[in-house]
C-alpha cells in the first residue's frame, strides 16, 4: 500500500486515467474526487461490503422461501 500527504488542491496520477484530487478537509473528514473513463467501477468499501451482505440475505431469503412451504407440506426426508 502507498500512504501519501496531500494537501487540499493536489492530485495523485493512477496509470494514465485516473485522477484523485483532495478538494477539502473539515473536521477530520477528507472529500476526495476521483476523474476516471466511465468504464471504471469506482465503489466505496462500505457500500460494496453493504451489498454483498444484502445479496446474501437475498439469497438465503429465496432459499427459504422456496424450502419453507415443503417443509409445511413435509416434503423433506429425515435421515
Amino acid at each position: 500500500m502507498l500512504v501519501l500527504t496531500r494537501k487540499v488542491g493536489e492530485r495523485i496520477q493512477i496509470g494514465d486515467q485516473i485522477t484523485v484530487s483532495v478538494i477539502r478537509i473539515q473536521n477530520g473528514k477528507v472529500r476526495i474526487g476521483i476523474e476516471a473513463p466511465d468504464d471504471v467501477r469506482i465503489r466505496r468499501d462500505e457500500i460494496e461490503t453493504e451489498t454483498t451482505v444484502q445479496d446474501s440475505f437475498t439469497e438465503h431469503s429465496q432459499i427459504l422461501a422456496e424450502e419453507v412451504p415443503l417443509l409445511k407440506a413435509g416434503v423433506f426426508l429425515r435421515f
